[in-house]
């Protein structure tokens, strides 16, 4: 498949990419990228939460009184649910939430979500993108030259420049094309890759 690369001034370019049909023209299989997405999600709790239970808080080893003769209640120990200070009933323990996915059905949903990207004219692909210096004017003049608005900007090692001018706009994101997600392809209505970060795309998808 060929497809025409756009010029920084958002013009459409001369040159041509030969992308691979097997990364970027792959049918959208719904079920598989929610699954991916969902899987990708759940991965990212915590789940640290902790709570102790009655012989897990320390104390409590005598009996508070006697069991007859003091008219109070029967009470074992000081460290029941029911007394101020004890375990509790049913104790929050860590939870781990991760779903598993294999990598060909993960390599599978990503290769989708590209091809629906592109398809729907959301992918678009740069000769280079860099900047001079590491202020966000900079960087919001090119993407206003691209006319381009709540994007993620894909590249292979990204230097700090790029990160330092991005970081102030809360609808850019950069991000290396090793550490892509299903989370920032679903999150942008644009997706800005480079040349070099779609020959390395096709290198770990194709």
């Amino acid at each position: 498949m060929e497809l025409k690369l756009t010029t920084a001034t958002g013009r459409a370019s001369e040159k041509a990419l030969q992308i691979s049909d097997a990364v970027f023209g792959r049918a959208f299989n719904e079920p598989l990228v929610h699954q991916a997405v969902t899987a990708y999600q759940a991965g990212a709790r915590a789940g640290t939460r902790a709570q102790k239970t009655r012989s897990q808080v320390r104390g409590g080893g005598a009996k508070p009184w006697r069991q007859k003769g003091t008219g109070r209640a029967r009470a074992g120990t000081s460290r029941s649910p029911i007394w101020r200070g004890g375990g509790r009933t049913f104790a929050a323990v860590p939870a781990n939430y991760a779903q598993k996915l294999n990598k060909k059905m993960y390599r599978g949903a990503m290769r989708s979500m590209f091809s629906e990207l592109l398809r729907l004219e959301r992918l678009i692909i740069v000769d280079k993108f860099t900047v001079e210096t590491e202020k966000t004017r900079e960087m919001v003049a090119k993407l206003t030259a691209l006319k381009l608005k709540n994007v993620a900007l894909i590249c292979v090692d990204p230097d700090d420049k790029l990160y330092l001018a991005v970081r102030n706009l809360p609808w850019a994101e950069v991000v290396d094309v090793a550490a892509v997600d299903p989370i920032t392809l679903i999150g942008h209505d644009k997706v800005l890759m480079t040349v070099d970060a779609v020959k390395k795309l096709e290198e770990r998808l194709g």
